[in-house]
C-alpha cells in the first residue's frame, strides 16, 4: 500500500496549517508513519484516500458519522433544504421544529438552543450556570474532553496562553468516586457553579455514582450539567440520561445528531435556558448567538438523522453490531494470550482498545503498531466505533484482518517491537511540549 500523494499533500498542508489539520485528533502525530494522510471519499462505513486506498473506517469522523458516510436520506435532506435557501434573517421554520424533537427526545430538556460544534454548547451551559447561581467555580471530571475554551483546556497540559487566574477557576474530581465530589463541595462551600461530566465512557458508572452526583448537587446548589457529545444517539436516542435514569440541569449534544453535519444543541431547564432569553426582567446572558449556528441544512439533516434512527432501529444495530465486532476481536486476544497486552473497552455501541507493552503499561508504541498493520490490512481504526453501515460482511473482514495484526503484535512482545515497528510512534494529543 504506497501513500505518495498523501506524502506530498502533508508537506503542504503543515506549510499552511498549523499541525497540518484543523483537528487534534486527526494530526500527523496521531497515526504512523505510514498512514492515509488524507480521505477525498467517504460511502457507508468505507472511505477512500488520495492515493486511492479503501479503507474500512472505525472513529467514523471522531463518532460524528453514525449511520455511515453520504447517507442517502440524510444528504438528500440537506440538498433539499439548501435549494430553498440556507440562512435568513429571520429564524427559519425548521429551528421550531428542530427544538420540538428536541425537546420531546430528551427528559432533561425544556428548552433548547442550536450551535455548530460541541465546544460552544459546553461553554454555553457552563456560562449559565455560573450566571444562574452567581458562582465562579467549575468542577470538572476527569475525562478525555469537554471544550476548546479556558476553562476546560486549562486544566490540560496544553495550557499555554491561559492566564492562571482562569485556570484556577476549575477544580477537578475523579469519575465513579463520589467522595471526591463531596470533598469539592466541602473545601469551597457556596463557590461551585456546575460539575460537568460525561455519564460514562470507557467506563460505566458504578454502584449510585451518577446519582450521588445528581444528589450533591442539589444539596449544594450547583448544576449538573452532562455532556452527551459521544453517548447522545449512542447509547439511547433518548441519550445516556436515559439510559441511566439520571435528570441534569443542562446537557449538551453534537456529533451523531447530525450524521456528519454540524449540528450540536444545549438543552436544559426552563429556568436556567430562559436567562438567555428576552421575556424576563434577570440580568441577561449573551447565549449563543452565532451566524450558522442554526443553519438550515444542518437543521434539516439532524432531523433526517433522528428519522432514520426512529425508523431503522439504529441504536439497536450500533449495539449488536458492536458486540460481534467485541467478541471476534475477544476471541483472538484469547488464543493470542494477549489478554493482558491488548484490551477491548467500552459499550459495544463505543469500543475502544487499550494497548500495553511487555511490562503491561499503556504503550503509544504498541498503539502505533496495531495501527500500522491494521492500515495494510486495509483498516482505519483508531477506535473499534461501528455505525450502522457497518454489516456482517465488513465485520468478518475487520475481524480477520485485526487477527492478523495481533499476530504481529505478539511477535512484538516475544521478539522486541523495534523488529516491526516502522518510525516513530504516535503521541498523545495533550502533552505539553511536541
Amino acid at each position: 500500500m504506497k501513500f505518495d500523494k498523501s506524502d506530498q499533500l502533508r508537506i503542504r498542508a503543515h506549510a499552511l496549517i498549523p499541525g497540518g489539520c484543523h483537528t487534534y485528533a486527526k494530526g500527523d502525530d496521531q497515526f504512523p508513519l505510514s498512514s492515509p494522510g488524507f480521505i477525498v471519499r467517504g460511502e457507508g462505513c468505507h472511505v477512500w484516500d488520495v492515493d486511492g486506498n479503501e479503507f474500512i473506517e472505525y472513529g467514523m469522523g471522531l463518532r460524528a458519522v453514525t449511520l455511515g458516510h453520504a447517507y442517502p436520506p440524510v444528504v438528500e435532506a440537506a440538498i433539499r433544504q439548501m435549494h430553498l435557501g440556507n440562512n435568513y434573517t429571520r429564524p427559519s421554520a425548521l429551528e421550531v421544529e428542530c427544538a420540538e424533537v428536541m425537546v420531546d427526545l430528551i427528559d432533561g430538556a425544556d428548552m433548547v438552543k442550536f450551535a455548530k460544534n460541541g465546544s460552544d454548547v459546553t461553554t454555553a451551559a457552563v456560562r449559565l450556570a455560573r450566571a444562574f447561581t452567581g458562582r465562579d467555580l467549575v468542577a470538572i471530571c476527569d475525562q478525555p474532553f469537554f471544550s476548546v475554551d479556558d476553562w476546560f483546556i486549562g486544566k490540560t497540559a496544553m495550557s499555554a496562553g491561559i492566564p492562571e487566574a482562569i485556570r484556577n477557576l476549575s477544580i477537578s474530581f475523579r469519575y465513579n468516586d463520589s467522595a471526591s465530589v463531596e470533598e469539592l463541595f466541602q473545601k469551597h462551600p457556596g463557590q461551585i457553579a456546575c460539575l460537568v461530566l460525561e455519564a460514562a465512557t470507557a467506563v460505566d458508572p458504578l454502584g449510585n455514582f451518577l446519582l450521588d452526583v445528581r444528589r450533591l448537587c442539589s444539596e449544594h446548589g450547583a448544576l449538573l450539567i452532562l455532556d452527551e457529545m459521544i453517548t447522545g444517539f449512542r447509547w439511547h436516542l433518548m441519550g445516556a440520561q436515559h439510559y441511566y435514569g439520571i435528570i441534569p440541569d443542562l446537557s449538551s449534544f453534537g456529533k451523531a445528531m447530525g450524521n456528519g453535519f454540524s449540528i450540536a444543541a444545549l438543552t436544559g431547564k426552563r429556568e436556567i435556558m430562559e436567562l438567555g432569553g428576552i421575556t424576563h426582567n434577570k440580568e441577561r446572558v449573551f447565549l449563543l448567538s452565532t451566524t450558522q449556528g442554526a443553519e438550515n441544512h444542518a437543521l434539516a439533516a439532524m432531523l433526517a438523522t433522528i428519522d432514520a434512527y426512529r425508523r431503522e432501529n439504529v441504536i439497536d444495530h450500533l449495539w449488536d453490531t458492536g458486540k460481534k465486532l467485541q467478541h471476534g476481536i475477544g476471541r483472538i486476544i484469547t488464543e493470542l494470550n494477549l489478554d493482558d497486552y491488548f484490551q477491548v473497552l467500552g459499550k459495544p455501541c463505543n469500543l475502544v482498545y487499550a494497548t500495553k507493552d511487555v511490562e503491561m503499561q499503556p504503550s503509544q508504541p504498541y498503539r502505533t503498531l496495531f495501527l500500522q498493520e491494521t492500515i495494510k490490512r486495509g483498516l482505519l481504526m483508531p477506535s473499534l466505533v461501528v455505525s450502522f453501515s457497518h454489516g456482517e460482511k465488513e465485520i468478518e473482514q475487520t475481524i480477520q484482518g485485526v487477527g492478523e495484526a495481533l499476530m504481529v503484535y505478539r511477535r512484538a512482545l516475544d521478539e522486541g517491537i523495534e523488529k516491526y515497528l516502522v518510525g516513530r510512534p504516535v503521541q498523545p494529543v495533550f502533552r505539553k511540549y511536541n
